[in-house]
């Protein structure tokens, strides 16, 4: 075991691999580490990434899925390497899948009342529609 997580330690991706295996552009890559929340290794003009940095990209990715600003999924990932660490970490999380979910919820409420009233107003279009041709037959 002690081997295996030494050979993934030592594992690194180019920006080319891992845009691959995420299915994102290089640009996407080079974006996120513009806004600090990937910190390639530099060998000359090569970015090496390590398994952090490939860590990283999935709960990027996965928190853009979600509806997480950036702001909001840089504050989860970095808290992992800082105080309050993995616990604040998770305290966080939960308090932000929270609010999204309240969000989600509240849009869910609205987009059925749209669609009740799309519905009454095609329904009155179509009776308003009928009737009108019904008078445009008779003479």
């Amino acid at each position: 075991m002690h081997n295996d997580r030494m050979a993934l330690d030592a594992q690194t991706w180019s920006i080319a691999e891992l845009a691959a295996e995420y299915d994102v552009t290089l640009r996407t890559i080079r974006f996120y580490e513009d806004r600090g929340l990937l910190t390639p290794e530099r060998r000359g003009t090569v970015r090496v990434y390590h398994p952090r940095d490939r860590v990283r990209l999935g709960l990027i990715l996965r928190g853009k899925r979600l509806g997480f600003s950036l702001d909001e999924i840089s504050t989860i990932v970095d808290m992992y390497d800082a105080e309050p660490g993995e616990e604040g970490q998770l305290v966080y999380l939960l308090e932000q899948i929270g609010s999204r979910r309240a969000e989600l919820e509240q849009r869910r409420r609205d987009i059925d009342e749209t669609l009740v009233e799309l519905a009454e107003v095609e329904r009155r279009c179509e009776t308003d529609l009928s009737a009108l041709r019904s008078r445009l037959r008779t003479p």
